[in-house]
């Protein structure tokens, strides 16, 4: 098992569930997607370049699922969450239910297209 895998299912609820869900989502639709475990979070990578990771905050009690490409994201802005961050912006789930399958595909599906005209640069 990844050290990331390892990390996901040793999670408390409801953070182990929405990270679970996520996991499918984004492998579902990026089979490709590399899971890695990096600044002790999970990151996903796609052709070796970062693509998005899953950050959980247990103090504040939610999930992101967070972007550096954020500056060129177009679509459903008003759902992407900077706080004071220069660079990245975010998705946030509390609950499983807050998950908006449409609006995360869409996100990631932009994001990969993104990474694919080279803004996206190799870590």
């Amino acid at each position: 098992m990844k050290p990331a895998e390892a990390y996901i299912l040793n999670q408390p609820e409801p953070f182990k569930s929405i990270l679970l869900h996520l996991q499918i989502l984004i492998e579902g639709t990026f089979p490709k997607a590399d899971l890695q475990f990096k600044w002790k979070i999970p990151f996903y990578y796609l052709d070796d370049k970062p693509f998005c990771y899953l950050n959980p905050s247990k103090k504040k009690g939610y999930v992101d699922v967070a972007f550096w490409v954020s500056a060129h994201l177009t679509k459903y802005n008003e759902f992407l969450i900077s706080e004071n961050r220069k660079v990245v912006k975010s998705l946030r789930y509390y609950q499983l239910e807050d998950i908006n399958e449409l609006v995360l595909l869409t996100v990631l599906e932009e994001a990969h297209r993104l990474k694919d005209k080279g803004f996206y640069k190799k870590s």
